[in-house]
């Protein structure tokens, strides 16, 4: 980092709020152009490593899936024209003359009037085409009577699934169980991912003591370093938790100075109206800033800045819009410097209607936290307790943030979007 006596990227300071949407925007477009510049940055790890990393390029099949015509159920196999009579009333017999199992294929043909067992995945013999269900046949030894035709549908063709060359995976994918699933059925054992994303962490203030140490009058423990921390990790990224500092722009200034390398720097707290904020007056005196607050609650006070050429997005000190506000505002920038172009958490909603009158901070989007029950095939939201954004416990208590849209007052039985919280809690 240069100097922080360096004020070439100081720009004007606008203490005007944006729309929440605005905000959302403005980090989208940073997060973009941060990918890009890091887009040739990448690595090779095993599956068993790739979980909620990203992938760095497109994934082709190595080979078809399935590589042959298989079963799709258990039953015999035969020609579709020799049971396309059979009833109950009048079955069909046909002389049993194999097997195929998974893994063990009948290495002959199936003639007119024939028919071999056949498992599940087992791969179908030449000549056979259908399938009669083991439900819907008696096997009598070398003989097997059906009561119903034999299914062509049953039969999954070679390449159903992949063909060998086709893109299964595309680049920007976040790998998840299923991804793993669809690379290993393709044949691939490693994965291309993206770098992680290293976010520092900068928590602290006079008054925060690490869990587990003593509090004074008017201490709290630091929930906000280990909440953020779970959060980065369940974006994919890698948390770098800085030592805490005091209320002092002096130590503030050194603390980033002896940061390490990072692509993001989050901050918790010094940000509103106080005469202790120094990280209002960092970034007032030093930052180029894209956005000052957000029309947002809880969260109002985040700002989005450049310091140097770094991004540094403060948050809130309060424990629970801290955590909203990641949400709602660091993912959008780490989802896009991430090379992800998956709709954000905050666009993942589900239709809801309200279970208790719900009401938005005036002009601001509000975000209240909220408990879901299913009653009478409907989704209810009640708030989860205290809405206050120094209370914690309702933020564990709750499923998911109602969203009321500005100026709005819901009352019970209204529609109302919510955003799942389990997904993205790491």
């Amino acid at each position: 980092m240069r100097a922080m006596d360096d004020a070439s990227d100081a720009s004007g300071w606008d203490d005007r709020p944006v729309p929440l949407d605005t905000a959302i925007s403005l980090l989208e477009q940073d997060g973009r152009r941060a990918f890009a510049a890091r887009s040739d940055v990448w690595e090779t790890v095993a599956l068993d490593r790739a979980t909620g990393r990203v992938l760095a390029r497109d994934l082709a099949a190595t080979c078809d899936h399935p590589n042959v015509d298989d079963a799709s159920l258990d039953g015999i196999a035969c020609r579709a024209d020799d049971a396309s009579g059979a009833s109950e009333d009048a079955p069909v017999r046909l002389r049993i003359v194999g097997e195929s199992a998974a893994g063990r294929p009948h290495p002959g043909r199936v003639g007119p009037g024939e028919a071999i067992r056949i498992q599940t995945g087992a791969a179908l013999p030449d000549g056979a085409d259908a399938i009669v269900p083991v439900e819907r046949l008696q096997d009598e030894g070398d003989h097997v009577a059906i009561f119903a035709p034999a299914s062509e549908a049953a039969v999954r063709p070679r390449g159903q699934d992949v063909r060998a060359g086709e893109i299964g995976l595309h680049a920007g994918r976040r790998v998840d169980a299923a991804a793993i699933a669809l690379a290993a059925a393709m044949g691939h054992a490693e994965l291309p991912v993206r770098a992680p994303l290293r976010v520092a962490l900068l928590t602290g203030g006079d008054e925060v003591v690490p869990p587990g140490g003593t509090l004074g009058p008017g201490d709290v423990f630091d929930a906000n370093g280990p909440a953020l921390a779970a959060l980065v990790r369940a974006a994919g990224a890698e948390p770098l938790p800085l030592p805490p500092v005091r209320d002092d722009l002096g130590a503030l200034e050194a603390a980033l100075e002896a940061a390490p390398a990072f692509d993001l720097l989050l901050t918790c707290g010094g940000i509103s109206m106080g005469r202790y904020d120094r990280v209002r007056d960092l970034l007032r005196e030093h930052g180029r800033l894209s956005f000052r607050k957000v029309l947002l609650k809880p969260g109002g006070p985040a700002t989005f800045a450049h310091l140097h050429g770094r991004p540094w997005l403060a948050l809130p000190g309060n424990p629970v819009s801290a955590s909203v506000t990641f949400l709602v505002l660091a993912r959008a920038w780490l989802d896009r410097a991430a090379g992800r172009d998956a709709p954000l958490p905050y666009a993942r909603r589900l239709p809801a209607y309200a279970g208790a009158a719900l009401r938005s901070a005036g002009p601001k989007t509000t975000l209240l936290r909220v408990a879901l029950s299913l009653e009478d095939g409907r989704l209810l939201a009640r708030p989860a307790g205290d809405q206050n954004s120094g209370v914690v416990r309702t933020l564990a208590a709750a499923d998911a943030l109602a969203i009321v849209p500005p100026s709005t007052q819901l009352s019970s039985g209204d529609p109302v979007d919510v955003v799942p919280l389990a997904p993205h809690l790491g």
